[in-house]
């Protein structure tokens, strides 16, 4: 059976429905919660596929939390010998600044629904899936990057430029969500429920109605994206 690793960092941010897809392709899932285990001692080549989840901190702050700096050296190791990796969220901030680039406190916070903006190279690779035509996805950030040297931008949005890269053949890394359900929303709409409160216009009335309204359709388009991902990696 093949081994993909989930990094973890809170408890309500999981794989949501891409765990039935890798389960479909004779994956076995291990969760590496970071509050509870030893991301250090993951062998960077060994798992035929790393997943790095979304998280409320961020890169910059790996004084503050030390297990950033231990998925750093994680994923600088396994760029090296071009294992698949794919980045959500806090994960694709992780390996944007593990390729070099700068990542940073952005303008305001993205957190909804709305549109992807695909570039030609999206539209020609798996992200094709995720069309703002087709779909909407779940932004929840306030953090953004830099695109990495060398790394091929596939998805904006209205507020940010990056929101999808690949990286070489093996490596994506998607600053939104497109592995979300509606039973994994409403945990987050407590576990976020004090920067749901502190952000302007964001409201859980508002993102349960968008969220029941997008999450059949992404789920959907999402498993697309991942089978097609997973193709092409595993060839």
């Amino acid at each position: 059976m093949k081994s993909a690793v989930a990094i973890r960092h809170v408890p309500f941010e999981d794989l949501g429905s891409f765990e039935g897809v890798l389960s479909g392709r004779g994956y076995e899932t291990v969760y590496v919660d970071v509050i509870a285990n030893d991301v250090g001692a993951i062998v960077p080549e060994k798992p035929d596929l790393l997943v790095v989840l979304g998280g409320p901190i961020g890169v910059y702050e790996n004084d503050t939390y030390p297990v950033l700096k231990q998925e750093l050296r994680l994923l600088e190791s396994r760029l090296r010998v071009d294992r698949p990796t794919l980045g959500i969220s806090l994960g694709a901030q992780l390996l944007a600044h593990a390729l070099g680039a700068r990542v940073y406190a952005g303008g305001r916070k993205e957190i909804g629904w709305s549109p992807l903006r695909l570039t030609r190279d999206g539209r020609a690779l798996c992200t094709r899936h995720l069309d703002g035509s087709e779909t909407s996805v779940l932004h929840w950030h306030g953090d953004t990057f830099d695109l990495p040297q060398d790394a091929v931008r596939l998805a904006s949005s209205e507020l940010y430029e990056n929101q999808a890269f690949s990286w070489g053949r093996r490596t994506i890394a998607l600053q939104f969500h497109a592995e979300v359900t509606m039973t994994e929303l409403e945990r987050w709409f407590i576990g976020h429920a004090c920067e749901i409160g502190s952000t302007a216009a964001v409201n859980v009335e508002q993102l349960r109605s968008e969220s029941m309204r997008w999450t059949p359709v992404l789920v959907r388009q999402g498993h697309k994206f991942l089978e097609e991902w997973l193709d092409l990696v595993e060839s």
